[in-house]
Parts: structure tokens; C-alpha cells; sequence
């Protein structure tokens, strides 16, 4: 086996993302093809893998629509203006990225050896592009009504934070309201570490509630970093 097949092969078997989606999958293969970024193919070319890129794309028309068919039925005084900006919020990249870094994802993804070394386990654009290729393949594999309940059990804490605006409120706001509302102690922000050079700086910040972990967040700012933990609390299952 050559260096770059080993590099490419070196991701967690899938079976543990499944647990991890709460979704067991008929056929695995589906969800082996939604983590194989395209690089591994421009290093192996003939090889025996498929990138997610596909499934990316049937993904991101079934995410798009779940989200406006949801935010039609949610807010039903919002303009089409304010649904628009709306889902835009919702299903950008960074949203996106932001989720799969809650779930791991990045550590499934089967990279290039130059993709992997250049940091493209935790690029935006990568991790976007796999969750939506997760989703596309349970959508393939399991239909769509639990291809429409994964896309809800990550995005629905933020669509009930949209503001009448139709655009999120600010996230930290939002998830401090929520947890008085509870009658939960107000959240607290840890800083996990920081690192690259000053004009590349990426920081990782925690949000905890009575000392329990919450939500990670990364960001090229503290502020921005904070505001990413909040998202994630607010799109992951809230129990007291």
C-alpha cells in the first residue's frame, strides 16, 4: 500500500458516525462515499473510491428545501424577503461547518495527503460540503422522512432563534434567554486554545451551563468563536 492510500485510508471506521447520526445505514458504502473528499481522487486517479461530491449536491437542494418548507410553516407573518434571508443564515457554510465540527466530522473525512497536511480536516468549506453529503446519502439509503429529521435535529434550535428580521438573533443572546427561560444558571465561555499566526488566528472556545459542556465553537476572533458555541447549544438537544 502506497503512503498517499494509507494517508487517504486513515480516517475512524463509519460505523462509528453512524452511532454518532443515530442512523444505521442499509447500505454503508453510502456513507463511506460522503467523507471521500475529491483530493484523495486527484492523488489515486483510477482508484476504487467516489468523492462525496454528488451527494453534496443532492444534499444541498434536500437541505435548502427542508429548511424553507420549515421556516414557511414556522413563521407564517415572515415576507418572502425575511424567509429568504432567513434560510440564507441557515444553511451557509459556516452554519454548516460549525455542525459538523459538533458531530466529528472531520475525522472521518479521507483527504489527500495534501489536502490533509494544508488543514483540510477542519476547512469550512470541506466540512460543509461533507455534512451535506451526509445528508444526501441517508436521504438515498433511509428516505426522506429521516433525512428530513436529521436535517431538523441539527437546524432547529436555530430556527427558533430567528428574530422577526429573518436573520438569527445574536446567538449568544438567544441561547442566554433559553437558559433562563429553563431557570438554568447564565452561560459561561471557556477558551480551549488558540492557535496559527496573528492573521490566520483561530480560536476554540467552549459554552457551558452549570458546568456541563454545551457546544464547541471555532472562529477567527474570540467574540466570533463565542458566538459559534452558542449556535452549536442552540442547534444541539437542550435537557435541563
Amino acid at each position: 500500500m502506497t503512503a498517499r492510500r494509507s494517508r487517504a485510508a486513515s480516517a475512524p471506521d463509519v460505523a462509528a458516525l453512524e452511532r454518532v447520526l443515530g442512523v444505521r445505514f442499509k447500505r454503508r458504502a453510502l456513507l463511506q462515499q460522503a467523507v471521500v473528499h475529491r483530493s484523495v481522487l486527484n492523488e489515486q486517479p483510477g482508484g476504487p473510491l467516489e468523492s462525496y461530491d454528488r451527494l453534496e449536491y443532492l444534499g444541498d437542494a434536500f437541505l435548502g428545501w427542508v429548511v424553507a418548507h420549515e421556516l414557511f410553516t414556522r413563521w407564517p407573518s415572515f415576507s418572502e424577503g425575511e424567509l429568504t434571508r432567513a434560510r440564507a443564515s441557515l444553511v451557509q457554510g459556516r452554519t454548516l461547518a460549525n455542525l459538523a465540527r459538533e458531530i466529528g466530522l472531520g475525522a472521518y473525512l479521507k483527504l489527500g495527503q495534501g489536502e490533509a497536511s494544508s488543514g483540510g480536516r477542519d476547512r469550512d468549506s470541506n466540512l460543509a460540503a461533507a455534512f451535506e453529503a451526509v445528508v444526501g446519502a441517508v436521504l438515498i439509503d433511509r428516505g426522506e422522512p429521516t433525512a428530513r429529521a436529521l436535517v431538523l435535529r441539527y437546524l432547529g434550535g436555530a430556527m427558533d432563534a430567528i428574530a422577526p428580521s429573518g436573520v438569527p438573533r445574536d446567538a449568544k443572546s438567544a441561547f442566554q434567554e433559553l437558559t433562563q427561560r429553563l431557570g438554568l444558571p447564565l452561560p459561561t465561555y471557556e477558551l480551549l486554545g488558540e492557535e496559527g499566526p496573528p492573521h490566520v488566528r483561530r480560536f476554540t472556545v467552549r459554552v457551558l451551563v452549570d458546568g456541563i459542556p454545551r457546544g464547541e465553537g471555532t472562529g477567527s476572533r474570540k467574540a466570533d468563536a463565542e458566538q459559534a458555541a452558542a449556535a452549536i447549544a442552540l442547534n444541539s438537544p437542550f435537557t435541563p
